[in-house]
Parts: C-alpha cells; structure tokens; sequence
C-alpha cells in the first residue's frame, strides 16, 4: 500500500487552518466535478479530494492523521511521502470505533478502527496570535492591561461559536516594538485531555505624534522659542520616563539633536538601555495682535537677516 498525502491532495500546507483546508476544497470540487470538467480523470481526482478533505476536514481524524504520520517518519528524518511504501502499525488505531467510509485501501487501512472519538487520544491545541497596543511609557516601569480576545469555542451541543475573553496581561519593563508574550496555556483548547495551546501577543506601540522608536532609541520633537535658542536656556522636557531638565545651547537652529545616553527604552536581559534624543524645533509665536506685528516689524528692520543669503 502506498502512503497518501492529503495536505498534498488539497494542495494546502500541513499548518493550514481548518477554515484555508475547507476553502481549497470547495475551489478543487467545483474545478475537478464529473458534471462540469472536462479533465478525463476527473471522477478519480473528485474522489481523492473528498477522501483528503473527509480526514482533514474532521478535527479529531486530522489530529490521528497528523499523529501517525510524524510518528513513522520515512527513514530520513521526515514524514512519509506520498505514493511511499505504506503499513501503519498492528497496534495503531486499536481504541478507536470504525469510521471506514471510504473505497480507499489506504484509508481502510489507517482508519479501518478510528471513530468520532478516540478512547485516550490527545492533542495539543493550536497556538493563538494577536497584537496588543500600549503606551510608550508603559514599557519603562511596566504595566497590566486588559485585553479582550473573540475565540471559536464549543458549546454543549458541539457547535463551534465565539465567545469573548477578557484577560489581565503583565508588560514587562524594556519590550520593544514587535517583540511578543507568550500566555501559556491561553491558546485553542485541545482535544481530549489535551492541553491548550499558547498565546502569543505582539506588542506595538500606540501612535503618539511626539515620539519615534527606532529598536530601544526614542526621538522626541521639543518645540523651544526663539529666544531660546538664540541665546540658550535651561528648559525642562516632559519624557516617557518623566520630566528633565537640558541646557538649549546658544545659536541653536531648527533640527538640532540633544542626546540622552540610557533614557530610551530600559535594557531587558543582555540588550543595553537606548538612548533618547531630543529634537529642537524652533517655533514663532504668532504675529496676531498690533504689538506682536510691531515687534516683528522692528526686528525686520533692526536686524536686518536674510534666512536665504547663502543660497545661490
């Protein structure tokens, strides 16, 4: 007997998800249907894709089928191939009630003793993923956040139906942008007594317009009067990590850069603290009332600067 591969047979991946396994069915049925195609082995390849999908359309058959298959490897390392030289183990499949609905001698001979449920069988559940916005200071001190997750559960009636979660997450000090927290045990339940997978959150910063993150440095833009940096002042910063005081040196000009070593994102294992860099934009008060208009006019005359001498 030669092994079949079903993931193959659908052309899916052998991660695929139940809903991407149906999709590709249904695609593979309407273009292969003896009433509508014209391939000349389109009743056999209809049987084949009903056989693959009867297995990999059903949980728990999935789950045995999976098992099987990385259990016997081919001798290299891997899962047998398709159309390899075939037996499953005397003792496979003896707790299981029949199911055997198929002409394939191939599935006649995997499931000749495996039904709806498996006495013992257990498989893990699937991994879950998502995103978790937070504040850019919540990663300094850390913090706890309430997530709200909608995850397919089953009901009484073995229906398949979504329910909203509500967990309490801890934010480690020192995540960075795209680094992710594993929830033990908060994923897809399994089967059986099988344990459920994890959760993986992928932490991404909230959009802030004063702030940008490059790895662990923070970019932040400082607006500072003329006066001050023309002459140079001592002015103070509100931070994600609080409030600093820094020196705007005199002549300063729109863009300059102030470096603070170790004021980024706070150092997590081996990986150093980032810096923060301060980013000076000149800003003019507004030319709104008589005295304001005045003052500006006698500083055109007086001074007599022109922004655009150096141009050619």
């Amino acid at each position: 007997m030669e092994y079949k591969d079903y993931y193959a047979a659908l052309g899916v991946p052998k991660t695929a998800s139940a809903a991407d396994i149906k999709k590709a069915y249904r695609k593979l049925v309407r273009k292969y249907h003896p009433d509508v195609s014209k391939e000349k082995d389109a009743d056999a390849k209809t049987k084949e894709l009903n056989e693959a999908y009867g297995v990999l359309g059903d949980e728990e058959k999935r789950a045995a089928y999976d098992e099987l298959g990385s259990g016997l490897g081919n001798g290299m390392g891997g899962a047998p191939r398709h159309g390899q030289p075939f037996r499953p183990p005397p003792d496979w499949g003896s707790g299981f009630e029949s199911f055997a609905d198929s002409d394939s001698d191939f599935f006649k001979d995997l499931f000749a003793h495996v039904g709806g449920r498996r006495r013992g069988f257990q498989a893990r559940g699937e991994d879950s993923h998502a995103t978790i916005d937070i504040a850019l200071r919540d990663v300094y001190e850390g913090a706890t956040r309430t997530v709200s997750l909608r995850v397919p559960q089953q009901d009484e009636s073995g229906r398949t139906i979504t329910r909203e979660r509500t967990l309490n997450v801890t934010i480690p000090k020192g995540m960075t942008e795209g680094q992710q927290l594993r929830l033990a045990g908060q994923g897809q339940p399994g089967s059986g007594n099988g344990g459920a997978g994890d959760l993986y959150l992928e932490i991404r910063f909230a959009p802030e317009p004063r702030y940008r993150v490059e790895g662990r440095d923070v970019y932040e833009t400082v607006p500072v009067a003329p006066w001050e940096a023309a002459l140079g002042a001592e002015i103070e910063v509100p931070t994600p990590s609080g409030r600093v005081t820094v020196t705007v040196p005199a002549r300063t000009q729109g863009g300059r850069k102030l470096r603070l070593k170790g004021r980024g994102i706070p150092g997590a294992g081996s990986a150093p603290a980032g810096d923060l860099y301060l980013l000076l934009e000149v800003v003019l008060p507004p030319a709104e009332t008589p005295a304001a208009k005045a003052f500006y006019e006698q500083m055109a005359r007086e001074l007599r600067f022109d922004p655009r001498a150096g141009l050619k």
